[in-house]
């Protein structure tokens, strides 16, 4: 039984962090909004410091199930807690499960912010430059690519 203790306080620090996590990634995509880089750097260390323990606990949950019977590679752990019938612990999966994609999707968003950012700098940046007569290219993963193509008259 304290395996499944172990478990189920693993999930409730999980769940946890999670929603600590929700709140970072909120913020931070205020911050990009209002292009705050130096909250964004906290935000940045803070986002890192509750992934970092996640995963730990991740690591520690798996030791949980193994001690508890089950195998890896068997399926997913949620139908292992599902059919082992401890309904507390596969509600609190289901949960940290739920939370953790709802985090993932909010990443998702803030990334493609930045690379919408990212994109606006280089067009700048070309302009600054005089560069923006050049061609572009698309890469295989939709990247832009200047090709440049110079003659040469002289040298010296």
């Amino acid at each position: 039984m304290a395996v499944n203790d172990d478990l189920k306080n693993l999930l409730i620090q999980d769940l946890q962090q999670l929603r600590e996590l929700t709140d970072v990634l909120e913020q931070e995509k205020a911050c990009l909004s209002a292009s705050d880089v130096r909250a964004l750097q906290d935000l940045t260390s803070e986002k890192n410091r509750i992934l970092s323990a996640v995963r730990e606990r991740a690591k520690q949950k798996i030791h949980c199930l193994v001690a508890m019977g089950y195998k890896p590679d068997h399926g997913e752990p949620s139908r292992f807690i599902q059919s082992a019938g401890m309904s507390d612990l596969f509600d609190l999966w289901k949960q940290a499960d739920a939370a953790m994609r709802h985090c993932q999707g909010l990443n998702e968003h803030n990334g493609r912010v930045v690379g919408h950012l990212q994109k606006r700098l280089g067009r700048l940046t070309d302009i600054f430059r005089g560069a923006t007569g050049q061609q572009k290219l698309y890469g295989q993963k939709g990247q832009h690519t200047s090709v440049s193509s110079r003659t040469m008259l002289a040298s010296a």
